[in-house]
């Protein structure tokens, strides 16, 4: 039986040298940025292992059995039929976007954002070369894309749509119908959608995940779907994601990619997404269901110590959404969290305006970790010259 992930104590990783754990002094709590502190899988960490054993940390020069691996994940988690030779290797999926964007519009093209939307979107579509057009997501009692405001976008010359799916900082996984409007739309105004599924493997337990490729004939003609163990697996520093392209149409703009875009790609990084989409599934399920428990305390949390806050549970990943703009904090909260509460969280206006009054909370941590947070919020919550 696979054990259940666990995080270390504080003590322990605080020795990490990631991003997390080197931002912020010791007396921070680090639940900022999208990295879980669950120790690795053991199938996971022991290919990483074995390349270095083998001395073999050159060049990654092909995909290796990723392909392979990738298409037997995506049938069993979605029954989604994958073409080995249909994925091509990058470092990152934010790579897969930059260098799709470069090589399928135009300069200066709108690219369509859908805030609020993971923060590095609004810089990777000018590094393309295009320009961000805002279309905020429906912002009503179940958030959902605006497609009638996508269509004016598309009308008035936006030429890509960035998807963030399942999006990211709010949980949502994106209605089938509504990604086949949304395919149908880009083909009309001649767009490419890049669908950014790097949070697809953490859709919890019930929920339906559909990819934006299966959706519908017309969305394989005009989408790139990334993808990444990276966020499932923990492996952001390991440097390896996909560029899945099912029609000719997206095949040749993959193609069309200097050798570069994939040749940086980490012969670790391989080895650790082989290993996870092939063998990694019993360690995600246990993976989710701590997820789930952690978003069941923190609902109690918050009932208990933060009732002013707003929050809608997610459908996918370990990322959590608070509205703190009735806590008097305002309109980035996370900024007296951070200086009185000595908790780092996500600026939400980082998200784009709609996250004005907002911050995101990474619940990937132990309970005693948790809590400890929410009750340090709690009293800087307390203290705001409104409370």
């Amino acid at each position: 039986m696979t054990p259940r992930p666990a995080a270390p104590s504080l003590e322990e990783l605080r020795r990490r040298t990631s991003s997390k754990w080197s931002t912020h002094p010791d007396d921070v709590l680090p639940l900022f940025i999208a990295e879980m502190d669950y120790q690795l899988a053991p199938v996971v960490a022991e290919a990483m292992i074995d390349r270095i054993r083998a001395s073999d940390v050159g060049y990654a020069g092909d995909s290796g059995g990723v392909g392979t691996a990738f298409a037997g994940f995506a049938d069993r988690r979605w029954n989604w039929e994958v073409g080995a030779d249909d994925v091509a290797l990058t470092t990152d999926v934010s790579v897969v976007i930059v260098e799709t964007l470069r090589s399928a519009i135009g300069p200066g093209a709108g690219v369509i954002l859908m805030p609020p939307v993971y923060p590095p979107f609004f810089e990777l579509i000018p590094e393309a070369g295009g320009t961000v057009v805002e279309v905020p997501l429906l912002d009503d009692l179940v958030r959902r894309m605006d497609l009638d405001g996508i269509e004016a976008a598309l009308k008035s010359g936006a030429r890509a749509v960035l998807l963030c799916h399942p999006h990211n900082p709010v949980g949502l996984v994106h209605d089938a119908s509504d990604l086949e409007r949304l395919a149908e739309l880009a083909a009309s105004y001649g767009a490419i959608v890049v669908s950014d599924e790097i949070h697809a493997p953490l859709v919890h337990p019930g929920v339906g995940f559909v990819p934006f490729l299966t959706v519908s004939d017309t969305a394989r003609e005009v989408g790139i779907a990334a993808h990444s163990a990276s966020k499932a697996f923990n492996l952001a520093g390991a440097k390896c994601a996909l560029m899945v392209a099912t029609s000719d149409t997206t095949r040749t703009i993959v193609a069309g990619q200097p050798d570069e875009v994939h040749y940086r790609t980490s012969i670790l990084g391989r080895a650790a997404t082989e290993a996870a989409f092939a063998h990694g599934d019993d360690w995600l399920d246990a993976t989710l269901e701590v997820i789930g428990e952690s978003l069941d305390l923190l609902d109690q949390l918050l009932a208990e110590h933060l009732p002013a806050v707003g929050y809608a549970r997610p459908s996918a990943s370990y990322l959590a959404w608070l509205d703190f703009r009735d806590a008097g904090l305002g309109d980035n909260p996370g900024l007296p969290i951070l200086e009185h509460g000595r908790v780092a969280l996500h600026y939400g206006p980082a998200f784009g305006s709609p996250g004005r009054g907002f911050a995101r909370l990474n619940v990937a941590c132990s309970p005693e970790v948790l809590t400890e947070a929410i009750e340090r919020i709690a009293r800087v919550v307390d203290n705001s010259p409104v409370s």
